[in-house]
């Protein structure tokens, strides 16, 4: 009996023994499971490591599930035409870096990166943005860098966009707005970046940049080539002088030598700011094509020539004096053709006049007799 009792003992130990060991096995292998669940590759796109790239998969919006330890993604090439709250469902927080690039996107719905509160990358390139919410980016994001390049489908929606960057990225330090076509830039268009270093506004058709106000003392590059701009205006040369260590690019601009420009010719002359100031050339006048705004001398600036605005101003005058001689003669010749038919129309108009006079005539007679009006009643009953 003693031996049996012992038997049972020693079973009834080895069961618990083996429940204790099996127990953190199971645990252990839910814990793996549910990891490599969630860090599972979203279809038709390429994990490595933390990065996942999806380009040219014909993709109609963002692929799910991206996996929670994701610091980059790269959706580039499809056809994505609108970011909403659902793009990004799950919070990521270690996804830093959000590349776009060519996916035809037209709108940024409010909110949109909300689950991203450690983006600090986001390139939107080569898409047709014509709708860009303010509220798309959370409060205290932490933004840094944004690409907005050939992006701005529609360049009379800029300003709604300077809205956005005046009130939704107070952290960006670099931006770039290249390729967009944009003809002006609004006043203070860049005040509320106190913290931007690079700014890129290649390739637009920029004709003025005045009142930008570049007062921006973290400012460091500023790209503003192949745009259309003749001149800089004083107050904007006293802005960039007043940019510690701004290095500023002009190459590819229409620039037009004469004496409005002399006051930047001096101050090229005199400054180091303009990193390519020795390429820069004249575009008009014709016979100054080519020459170096550096070497230009006072004496060669010469103002627009009034006499000819003058003889230009006398030849359009005496076109539009001929214009009107010509069709007051067609006005005559045309009443001199139909002089019967209007002598015809003058008669009808006369005789109904008078005939309209000859009765109001006739009754203020009868008003002023009593006798007529008596008669006139007498003939009626």
């Amino acid at each position: 009996m003693r031996a049996g009792g012992s038997l049972r003992a020693l079973l009834v130990k080895e069961k618990q023994s083996r429940r204790r060991v099996s127990t953190p096995c199971v645990v252990l292998f839910l814990t793996c499971f549910g990891t490599a669940a969630s860090l599972e590759c979203p279809r038709k796109c390429v994990c490595t490591g933390t990065t996942v790239e999806c380009t040219r998969q014909s993709l109609t919006f963002i692929p799910q599930p991206i996996p929670s330890n994701t610091t980059t993604l790269l959706i580039s090439g499809n056809d994505i035409p609108r970011l909403s709250h659902e793009s990004f469902p799950t919070r990521l927080d270690s996804l830093a870096q959000l590349y776009l690039p060519e996916n035809r996107i037209e709108q940024v719905d409010p909110g949109v990166f909300d689950n991203l509160p450690s983006l600090s990358l986001l390139d939107l390139s080569n898409n047709k943005i014509l709708n860009f919410s303010v509220d798309a980016f959370p409060r205290n994001n932490t933004l840094q860098v944004l690409n907005l390049s050939n992006s701005l489908y529609n360049f009379s929606y800029a300003d709604a966009f300077y809205n956005l960057l005046n009130h939704s990225v107070p952290k960006l330090s670099k931006l770039s707005l290249a390729n967009n076509d944009l003809f002006v830039l609004p006043d203070d268009a860049f005040a509320s970046l106190p913290e931007l270093v690079t700014l890129d506004l290649r390739n637009n058709s920029l004709v003025s940049i005045k009142n930008v106000n570049f007062g921006n003392q973290a400012l460091i590059t500023l790209d503003l080539r192949n745009n259309t701009l003749k001149e800089l205006s004083n107050e904007t040369l006293r802005d960039f002088s007043q940019i510690p260590g701004l290095q500023l690019y002009l190459l590819g601009n229409q620039w037009a030598c004469d004496c409005n420009i002399e006051d930047m010719v001096l101050w090229l002359q005199s400054s180091n700011i303009v990193v390519d100031k020795q390429n820069l050339t004249c575009t008009q006048p014709e016979n100054m094509r080519t020459y170096q705004l550096v070497q230009l001398k006072h004496t060669e600036l010469q103002c627009p020539d009034n006499g000819n605005m003058e003889v230009t101003l006398g030849t359009s005058y005496v076109f539009l004096g001929m214009v009107l001689a010509l069709i007051g003669v067609i006005f005559l010749l045309v009443l001199y053709l139909n002089r019967k038919g209007i002598k015809r129309w003058i008669y009808n108009i006369r005789d109904a006049c008078r005939d309209h006079m000859e009765g109001y005539h006739y009754r203020y007679e009868i008003n002023s007799d009593p006798r007529l009006t008596n008669l006139s009643l007498n003939s009626d009953v």
